[in-house]
């Protein structure tokens, strides 16, 4: 009789072997790549041109006729400079310090570097839903304040282990709700004049809604920024969430005032808030050396005297955008030229955190090549 088991007992270090070799001889990208971020801000500055971004004060707008300027010499004492470089840092100090030095800015097309949104509207909740689901849909085609019918990668994330109830948004414009859904992704949004004591109670923001509740509300649907600054750098300190979305919304709306003057003075507000809310970031050991900041804008604007009022789909250049990375594992220094689109900033927060988010949305842009080393 043949003695099967030792057969089987002689033969189990062979097969043990070829095995090893096997998983061995497996290519390296089938390994999951080291998560080097635990934590995502995700900022968003509504209708801020590229234009404006890169370059500064635009000189054809500082007057009251074309830009609404009420104080035509204090407005250019504050923002116009000799050259490009140093009106874009006039108008956004710590951006252009800090972010374009220590991480990756898409969208200077004097570079080569072009950012598209790829929705046909050009206005808000399409840009919106792009930036957080990955692609554009053709049911998105107005501002109404209708649910989304779209998972946003806040919700996405929100649904997976350790970030339940770590997901939160505050934003100025009171469509948000919407567009991210909250009802059914149970993710706090806090947004337009809606009291931020309904979303976090503390001696600050009891503070922050009684000044709300007595100053001039120019806009009804559009609150200050101030307020959202407020709110979310509360939430930041006191919840500690793993992922933070802040829409800010003055510079759109004072641009569709005409008032290029309080525009201009919008985004080196915002570029302040962005400054505190990183820096009380990196105060904190939840975030030090482990968060990343990603910052954009729906769309653009219009190029003329009269168009950087405006938006849409018959605004020549109000396709093109922005978008900035900053974080551990991030290259710095100026991209490569080419294309790049708004629908790819979901699946950039995504990878951030260790996730595949076109695994499941195959529709959605790939994320940005932005890492350390990336081709």
């Amino acid at each position: 009789m043949i003695n099967t088991h030792r057969i089987l007992v002689s033969r189990f270090p062979l097969a043990l072997t070829a095995i090893v070799l096997l998983l061995t001889a497996l290519p390296a990208t089938a390994a999951k790549p080291p998560v080097v971020c635990e934590n995502v801000l995700l900022i968003s500055l509504d209708g801020l041109r590229p234009q404006d971004l890169f370059t500064g004060a635009d000189e054809t707008l500082l007057n009251r006729d074309a830009g609404g300027v009420r104080d035509v010499q204090g407005t250019r004492d504050a923002f116009w400079r000799d050259s490009p470089e140093e009106r874009r840092q006039a108008m956004m100090p710590w951006f252009w310090k800090t972010i374009a030095t220590e991480g990756v800015v898409f969208g200077d097309t004097s570079a080569g570097s072009i950012v598209r949104v790829t929705n046909g509207h050009k206005f808000s909740y399409p840009g919106y839903n792009e930036i957080l689901t990955g692609a554009s849909d053709p049911r998105v085609d107005s501002n109404a304040k209708r649910p989304n019918e779209n998972v946003t990668v806040l919700e996405w994330l929100h649904r997976k282990s350790g970030f339940d109830g770590r997901v939160a948004a505050f934003c100025s414009w009171d469509v948000f709700p919407y567009i991210i859904n909250t009802e059914r992704s149970g993710i706090p949004v806090n947004a337009g004049w809606q009291p931020l004591t309904e979303t976090l109670d503390t001696p600050a923001l009891r503070e922050a809604d009684a000044i709300a509740a007595e100053i001039p509300h120019y806009w009804d649907n559009v609150r200050y920024d101030y307020f959202t600054f407020q709110g979310a750098h509360n939430w930041l300190k006191e919840k500690q969430p793993r992922v933070l979305y802040v829409a800010f919304g003055e510079t759109d709306d004072w641009a569709h005032s005409g008032r290029y003057d309080l525009y201009l003075d919008a985004a080196r507000r915002t570029d302040e808030y962005i400054r505190q809310l990183w820096e009380t970031a990196q105060s904190l050991p939840q975030y030090r050396g482990k968060t990343a900041l990603v910052i954009t804008t729906d769309h653009g604007r219009g190029d003329t005297r009269e168009e950087w009022k405006s938006h849409g789909s018959s605004i020549a250049g109000s396709e093109f955008m922005w978008i900035a990375v900053m974080g551990p594992g991030i290259a710095s220094g100026p991209p490569e030229p080419g294309t790049v689109t708004q629908s790819q900033v979901a699946a950039t927060v995504a990878k951030l955190l260790g996730y595949d988010y076109r695994a499941e949305f195959p529709e959605a842009g790939e994320p940005l090549p932005v890492w350390r080393g990336e081709e």
